[in-house]
């Protein structure tokens, strides 16, 4: 069994009927918040890297974040949307639809070609589907609401857009 197989068994085990009261609570919804934080704190572990060298932080905020997406995997499994197998076959195939100068036959010479092509292929991707960003102004606003109410909840105060505390 690998390491992520033995932590998808672990998150299983908390949310079955003898597991973790807690865990066994969560929704997808219940789930925003601490998602939205914990991308935060990989954001500040990452700074915490580049300002010290020190990447034990990152490491633990990445273990944190991954939480984040073996929980929601597991619940859609739950609710019959998908499982964990489907998020990773979705994120290899995207990955290697992007990547045609890698796993294809196509050639980019710098990562500005890189940058074109893949936008090139994520709105062919996104054909027909336009109606997703009609969602992500509301979804951008929510996730700055989330993370002001958790850093008043951290005691740094509402952060401005600036990125100072109030």
């Amino acid at each position: 069994m690998t390491k992520f197989e033995e932590f998808e068994h672990i998150i299983e085990k908390l949310r079955a009927p003898d597991g973790c009261p807690w865990d066994r609570e969560q929704t997808h919804a219940s789930l925003k918040k601490p998602c939205i934080e914990e991308a935060a704190e990989v954001v500040c572990g990452i700074n915490i890297l580049e300002q010290t060298g020190d990447p034990d932080n990152l490491k633990e905020e990445l273990g944190d974040l991954l939480l984040q997406v073996v929980m929601h995997a597991r619940i859609a499994e739950e609710e019959g949307y998908f499982t964990m197998d489907d998020v990773i076959q979705g994120i290899i195939d995207k990955m290697v639809r992007r990547h045609p100068h890698v796993f294809g036959d196509a050639v980019a010479d710098d990562s500005g070609a890189v940058l074109k092509k893949w936008d090139e292929i994520k709105k062919q991707e996104k054909a027909g589907k336009e109606w997703t960003e009609a969602y992500l102004p509301a979804a951008f606003e929510e996730a700055k609401e989330l993370i002001d109410a958790a850093a008043e909840r951290k005691g740094f105060g509402k952060i401005e857009r600036n990125g100072q505390s109030e």
